[in-house]
């Protein structure tokens, strides 16, 4: 199996077992095989330091840091969302960054895993809204996210996407509610469009903002969940540059 990047960072192989072309088809063909036989797997990715193939999303969705300390960095969201969904105590995530100066992320906490968290250290709630809300929440998440930005921050071509501001929301990500496929991946451009005061208050270095959000329940009733959110800063990391 050969191996190499195009220049947009997408994963291009090449091997005896690939397919030859597609039946009766030359256009499809065309699209995924070039000329020489190397294959366009519409994943994008790099090499590490270590000489590992990191595959971090699709190509379609790597995006760019505009502005700042890291302008011009890749930013791929699923891998962040991914490292972040690694913790027991984040369900979903969903960040956003491409065309930005920084990244930001909303976060959906796990019920389950927040929640015996929370009766280990007698902390009362009532409800996801509260316990989401609680200032113990967020230390707890914070430290989560910085745990990921140390990591990204070893890998030079991913330290741009390092996590500056979060908030943990005041609902689960539903797909009743249009803000999940019905098998239970973020649809970032609609959860942005629907969020978009939150997105607003992440961009606009605010420290809380109030949303209201309107919900249908499983038995097909309406109905709709408020909250004031907090958001939050997070610590980032200058990159780790491997030494020569």
């Amino acid at each position: 199996m050969e191996i190499k990047l195009s220049d947009t960072g997408e994963i291009l192989v090449k091997s005896p077992g690939l397919l030859k072309e597609y039946y009766k088809n030359p256009e499809a063909t065309a699209e995924v095989l070039t000329a020489d036989g190397w294959y366009h797997t519409s994943d994008a990715g790099f090499i590490d330091a270590s000489g590992h193939l990191k595959i971090i999303d699709r190509v379609k969705d790597v995006g760019r840091i505009k502005g700042g300390a890291f302008d011009n960095a890749m930013f791929a969201p699923k891998y962040v969302e991914n490292k972040l969904k690694f913790f027991s105590y984040i369900k979903e995530a969903v960040a956003y960054g491409d065309q930005r100066e920084k990244v930001c992320v909303m976060v959906n906490i796990d019920m389950d895993a927040v929640g015996n968290w929370a009766e280990r250290r007698n902390l009362p709630y009532a409800g996801y809204t509260d316990l989401a809300q609680k200032p113990e929440v967020y230390e707890l998440i914070r430290d989560c996210v910085e745990k990921v930005n140390a990591d990204l921050s070893r890998d030079e071509l991913l330290a741009g996407s390092q996590i500056s501001r979060f908030l943990v929301l005041h609902k689960e990500l539903d797909a009743d509610d249009g803000e999940l496929t019905r098998t239970n991946k973020v649809r970032r451009g609609f959860i942005g469009e629907k969020y978009q005061p939150l997105i607003d208050a992440l961009y606009g270095n605010q420290t809380e903002q109030y949303i209201e959000t309107q919900v249908k329940f499983e038995d097909g009733r309406t109905g709709s969940v408020s909250a004031t959110l907090k958001v939050a800063d997070a610590k980032t990391f200058s990159p780790v540059r491997e030494a020569a």
